[in-house]
């Protein structure tokens, strides 16, 4: 079975002797848009509709632009082409990437549509809640969306472990919404390991983010004034510090789903000969 120790082994090894090739990918796909986003949210404040809808079409851009990179190092990671190649690749591979991104957010929608059928049901008003007025939902109300939240989520931590290797499916073996059923297939027996590895990297990722945000943050406002409404200096600066830790933690998840990918199909490969023999 794949080591998890030596997937991250192998993980930290191509990021070390690739530096030169990511960096360049990581800076346009992930920590440019990082940096901008950051301020977005503040941008937001009192913006009109058209303003807002302006901001919402950008992060859909980024977010089409953060898949490429992804896409890309995946396909260094897998060895399979320079970094001029890669992005090749990756923009080759990007609408099969695409299109089972929306597959996959469109399965997430229909998971949580029981939460506000049960608030409209319940008599509760939908644009109140989503304007994020305070409103006092009824202990059993409160008590089943929980629950249900609950098990959502530990269903959807389970089916991503399964489908973790989609994306390097997507990229090695040209694959689409195939790719979903392949990455099902290599992940089998490994599912637990799996969730380990996403929870951990989940904590210390959301740890370092928000520690970032919290001292880099206080630091800033000191030096360039307090907060004020909208976009400020230090508001942005701390966006672009947020964003450098961000960008450190994001490259870190298509390098090492390519190697456990590697690892998975090698161990796959082993096991048929084993068995035809």
């Amino acid at each position: 079975m794949a080591k998890m120790g030596t997937v991250w082994d192998r993980t930290a090894e191509f990021l070390s002797d690739n530096l030169g090739a990511v960096l360049p990918v990581a800076l346009l796909a992930f920590f440019v848009p990082a940096s901008i986003e950051g301020s977005f949210q503040a941008a937001k404040a009192g913006a009109g509709t058209a303003l807002a809808l302006s901001l919402y079409l950008v992060q859909i851009a980024f977010g089409i632009l953060s898949i490429w990179g992804s896409l890309t190092i995946s396909a260094m990671a897998l060895d399979m082409a320079d970094v001029r190649g890669a992005g090749r690749i990756g923009r080759n591979r990007l609408l099969p990437a695409l299109a089972v991104s929306v597959l996959i957010f469109a399965a997430m929608f229909v998971l949580a549509l029981p939460v506000p059928l049960a608030l409209q049901l319940g008599g509760y008003d939908l644009m109140e809640i989503a304007r994020g007025t305070n409103v006092s939902l009824s202990p059993q109300i409160a008590g089943g969306i929980a629950l249900y939240m609950l098990v959502a989520l530990c269903l959807i931590l389970w089916i991503g472990a399964r489908l973790f290797v989609t994306n390097p499916v997507i990229v090695r073996e040209k694959r689409m919404f195939s790719a979903l059923r392949q990455s099902w297939k290599l992940t089998r027996g490994m599912t637990w390991r799996i969730i380990g590895v996403i929870l951990l990297f989940a904590l210390v990722s959301w740890v370092s983010i928000l520690a970032a945000n919290m001292v880099f943050g206080s630091i800033f406002t000191l030096v360039a004034g307090g907060p004020a409404d909208g976009i400020s200096l230090a508001g942005v600066l701390t966006s672009v510090v947020v964003a450098a830790v961000q960008t450190g933690f994001t490259v870190l998840v298509p390098a090492f789903t390519a190697k456990l990918y590697l690892a998975l199909t090698a161990e796959a490969g082993l096991r048929d000969g084993v068995l035809r023999a």
